[in-house]
C-alpha cells in the first residue's frame, strides 16, 4: 500500500468556498490511483482553508503527470463555483509536486492539472501530455472565441460563448449593488449616474475573467457617490453654456487632487501647456523638426520676437529644439451632435519650442491641416481670448486622440488582443502562458463592460464627445492602420520621434527604467526556458499565439513592422516586454491622471460648440464659454474621468505575483530580482518628486496596476 498526502487550498476570495464533493486522481508513470473523495469532518473547502488528506494506492505511482480534479454534486446543494489555488501532492518517498491551479471551477465538472514546472510544447515526448495540451487548447479554443466589433478593429472576445450564470449566482453579486430601476435590455441605472451599468456584462463571464466581487463593488461604489452630487445640484440635467469659468470649480468640489488644483490654477499658462505634452495623459505626441512641413507655414518673422535677439527659427531647427504636434487624424472625422446641436473638430498643428530655461512651450498653432487665409496661424503675441481659444482646440484634439487612440485602442483593444490569444494559444503549463497571465487579468471584463455602456449607441461616448461613437469607429480603425511596432516599443518611439533629448520629461525617463526591468526580466525567463533559436522556432504553440496577434490584433498587416513568427530568442523577449510594458505601464500613464487633468474642464473639453476660428480678433470671454462643452455635457464627461482614474479594490500592483504559476526555482529567483528592481525604481521616483513642483507619480511601480483592469 502506498500512501500520497494531498494538501489542498482554497482562495481567500469572497465566495471561494464550495460545498460541493471534491475528489482528486493522481496519474503517475506507473499508474493511476482510484478517485478518491476528499472529506473531512465539517466543512472542508472554506475560504482561505489548507487542508490535507491522504490518498491510497495499491502501488507507488512513478512521476506524476497529472491531477484530476473532480467537482459533483453534495446531497441536495445547488451548485456552486469554487476557486481552488493549488495543490500539493507527497509521495511515499517525500517527493513534492505542486500543481497550481488558481482559477474558478463553476458548477460540475473534471479539470486535469500538471505539475507546477513550465514546459514547451517541444519538452513533453510522453502521448499522454501531448493530447493533454492539445485537449485543454481546443477547450479553450471553443470557450474563448474571436468576434469583428467593427470594421478595422482588432479582434475582440465574443462574449456570446459563455454560458449565462446561475440564478442564485446572479441574485447573490447583484444583491451588493443598490436598488435600480430594471430595463429590459437588462442594465440599470444607478440614481443619478449618467449611464447604465451593464449586468448582463459584469454577471455573463466566464468565471476566471469576470471581475471579483469586491472589485465589482468598489466600481459602483467610486461612481455613486459622485454622480449622486452632481444630479442633486442639477447639473446633469443642466444645458447650456456655462455662466463663469469659476463654476466649473464646483463640479467636483469634494474630490479635488493636488494635480487638479495645480491645473485649475495653471492650465492657460504657456508652460504648463507645454508641460502637458510630456507629462500629461498623452505623452506621446510630440516629434522633432529638422524642417517646417509645407502645410505649417510659419515664418521666422512672426516667431521671432518669441525666440529673443541670439537666434531664429532655423537656428533652433538644427539645434532640435522645434518639435510638432500634429493631429492629423481628425480632418475627416466624422462629427456629431450634442443637447440636438452640431459639435465641431479641428486637425491642428501645434508647433512648439524648447527655450534656452528647459521649458517646452508654444510657438504657433493652426487648426487645419491645411493653410489659407481661413486658417490663420495663432501666435502667443496675439490678444488673450485669440490664443487661448486656439490652446483649447488644441486640447480637445488632445481628448479625442488620447481617449480613442492612445488610451481605448493602443492599451485597451490591443491587450484584449493578447490577452485571447494567450487564452486560446498557449496551454496553462506553458511558461509564457504563466509569464503572461498576471498581465491579462481583469482586461477582458473590463472592456466588455466600456462595450456595453460607454461605446454601445446612445451611450457616453454620444453623450459627450464632439465625435460621438462613429467618430470613435472612424478615429480607432484610422490609428490601427497606421500603427506600427516602433509606436509600440518605448525605446524605440522616443528615438524615432527624437524626443530622447528633451529634459523633465519624466514619462519618457520612469517609463525606460520600467521597460528595462521588465526586459531584464523576461530575459531571464526567455533564458531559461528557450536556450536556443531553434528552441523559439520548433515552438508550434508560441507561433501559432503570435501569429494569431499579428492576425487579430494587427489584422496581418505587414506594414506595421509586428512580427508574424518569432525566430529568436531577443524577438521573443522584445515582443513580451513590450506586451507586458503596454499591459500595465503604459495603461498607468494614460490613464491614471484622468481626472487630474481633466477635472478643470478647460484644460480637456470633451467638445466644441462653435466651429474654429477664421478670423483673429473675434474671440472673446462669451465667445470662449459658447465654445466650450454645455453643462450636463462637462458633467457626464468628468464623471468617466473620475471613475476610471480610481483603481477599484483588489488591485495587484506592477510585479504582484500572488498566484505562484511558477514553481521552479530560477524562475522564482528572478521573480524576485524583478521586485527589487522596481522597489528601486519607486524609491528613485518618490525621491525625485520631493523636489518638482508637480510630481509625477504614474509610472511610480506600486501605484501600477499589473494589468488593464479599469
Amino acid at each position: 500500500m502506498a500512501v500520497y498526502r494531498v494538501c489542498v487550498t482554497t482562495g481567500p476570495y469572497l465566495m471561494a468556498g464550495t460545498l460541493d464533493n471534491i475528489s482528486v486522481t493522481l496519474v503517475g508513470t506507473c499508474g493511476e490511483s482510484p478517485k478518491q473523495l476528499l472529506d473531512r469532518l465539517g466543512r472542508d473547502f472554506t475560504p482561505g482553508s489548507v487542508q490535507k488528506y491522504k490518498v491510497r494506492c495499491s502501488a507507488e505511482l512513478g512521476e506524476l503527470l497529472l491531477l484530476r480534479l473532480h467537482k459533483e454534486r453534495y446531497a441536495f446543494f445547488p451548485k456552486d463555483s469554487w476557486y481552488c489555488s493549488c495543490l500539493c501532492v507527497t509521495a511515499p518517498d517525500g517527493t513534492r509536486s505542486h500543481f497550481p491551479c488558481y482559477q474558478w471551477i463553476d458548477g460540475y465538472c473534471t479539470i486535469e492539472l500538471r505539475p507546477g514546472a513550465a514546459k514547451t510544447i517541444c519538452q513533453d515526448s510522453l502521448p499522454l501530455l501531448l493530447d493533454h495540451r492539445k485537449r485543454e487548447l481546443q477547450g479553450r479554443q471553443e470557450c474563448y472565441r474571436w468576434k469583428v466589433y467593427a470594421p478595422g478593429f482588432p479582434g475582440m472576445i465574443d462574449v456570446s460563448s459563455f454560458e449565462e450564470m446561475e440564478t442564485d449566482k446572479k441574485f447573490a453579486l447583484t444583491k451588493m449593488t443598490p436598488r435600480a430601476d430594471q430595463g429590459d435590455s437588462g442594465n440599470r441605472h444607478l440614481p443619478g449616474f449618467p449611464m447604465k451599468i451593464d449586468f448582463p456584462s459584469l454577471l455573463h463571464m466566464e468565471p476566471n475573467i469576470r471581475y471579483s466581487a469586491t472589485k465589482t463593488a468598489s466600481l459602483l461604489f467610486n461612481a455613486i457617490p459622485a454622480s449622486l452630487g452632481m444630479k442633486l445640484r442639477g447639473l446633469l440635467d443642466r444645458k447650456g453654456s456655462w455662466k463663469k469659468l469659476d463654476d466649473i470649480r464646483n463640479i467636483f468640489w469634494c474630490h479635488k487632487t493636488v494635480i487638479s488644483e495645480y491645473v485649475t490654477e495653471h492650465w492657460c499658462e504657456d508652460t504648463f501647456f507645454g508641460y502637458q505634452y510630456l507629462n500629461g495623459v498623452n505623452p506621446v505626441m510630440l516629434h522633432c523638426l529638422s524642417s517646417l512641413p509645407s502645410k505649417l507655414p510659419v515664418t521666422n518673422d512672426v516667431v521671432a520676437p518669441l525666440l529673443g535677439p541670439d537666434t531664429c527659427l532655423q537656428m533652433e531647427l538644427e539645434r532640435g529644439n522645434v518639435f510638432l504636434a500634429d493631429y492629423w487624424i481628425l480632418a475627416e472625422a466624422p462629427v456629431h451632435c450634442l443637447n440636438g446641436r452640431p459639435q465641431y473638430v479641428a486637425a491642428p498643428l501645434c508647433l512648439l519650442w524648447l527655450n534656452p530655461q528647459g521649458a517646452l512651450v508654444p510657438l504657433a498653432i493652426q487648426l487645419s491641416q491645411t493653410p489659407g487665409p481661413d486658417s490663420p496661424i495663432f501666435l502667443p503675441t496675439d490678444s488673450y481670448w485669440d490664443w487661448l481659444l486656439a490652446k483649447t482646440w488644441v486640447r480637445n484634439s488632445e481628448f479625442l486622440v488620447h481617449e480613442n487612440n492612445t488610451h481605448f485602442l493602443c492599451t485597451h483593444l490591443l491587450c484584449e488582443a493578447f490577452s485571447v490569444a494567450t487564452l486560446r494559444q498557449l496551454p496553462l503549463c506553458h511558461p509564457i502562458y504563466k509569464l503572461l497571465l498576471p498581465h491579462t487579468r481583469y482586461t477582458l471584463q473590463v472592456n466588455t463592460i466600456a462595450r456595453a455602456t460607454l461605446l454601445n449607441p446612445e451611450g457616453l461616448v454620444d453623450k459627450v464627445t464632439s465625435v460621438g461613437r462613429q467618430g470613435l469607429l472612424y478615429l480607432i480603425s484610422t490609428a490601427l492602420a497606421h500603427f506600427t511596432y516602433t509606436d509600440f516599443c518605448l525605446p524605440d518611439s522616443v528615438r524615432a520621434r527624437g524626443v530622447l533629448a528633451i529634459p523633465n520629461y519624466h514619462y519618457r525617463d520612469d517609463g525606460l527604467r520600467i521597460w528595462a526591468a521588465i526586459e531584464s526580466f523576461v530575459s531571464e525567463i526567455v533564458g531559461y526556458y528557450y536556450p536556443s533559436d531553434a528552441s523559439v522556432r520548433q515552438d508550434s504553440e508560441l507561433q501559432a499565439w503570435v501569429g494569431e496577434i499579428f492576425a487579430q490584433a494587427f489584422l496581418g498587416r505587414e506594414s506595421s513592422g509586428f512580427p508574424r513568427r518569432l525566430c529568436t530568442p531577443g524577438e521573443l523577449v522584445k515582443f513580451l516586454t513590450a506586451i507586458i510594458f503596454n499591459c500595465s505601464a503604459q495603461h498607468a500613464a494614460v490613464n491614471s491622471g484622468q481626472h487630474d487633468f481633466g477635472a478643470w474642464m478647460p484644460n480637456t473639453p470633451s467638445s466644441m460648440r462653435q466651429p474654429p476660428p477664421q478670423t483673429k480678433g473675434t474671440a472673446t470671454l462669451k465667445s470662449y464659454l459658447d465654445t466650450l462643452p454645455e453643462v450636463n455635457v462637462t458633467c457626464n464627461n468628468l464623471l468617466l474621468f473620475w471613475l476610471v482614474s480610481q483603481e477599484p479594490k483588489d488591485q495587484r500592483p506592477l510585479g504582484t505575483y500572488p498566484d505562484e504559476h511558477f514553481t521552479e526555482e530560477a524562475p522564482r529567483r528572478s521573480i524576485a530580482a524583478f521586485q527589487n528592481r522596481l522597489a528601486q525604481i519607486s524609491r528613485e521616483i518618490r525621491e525625485r518628486n520631493q523636489g518638482l513642483e508637480l510630481p509625477y507619480a504614474y509610472l511610480d511601480p506600486p501605484l501600477i496596476e499589473n494589468s488593464v483592469s479599469i
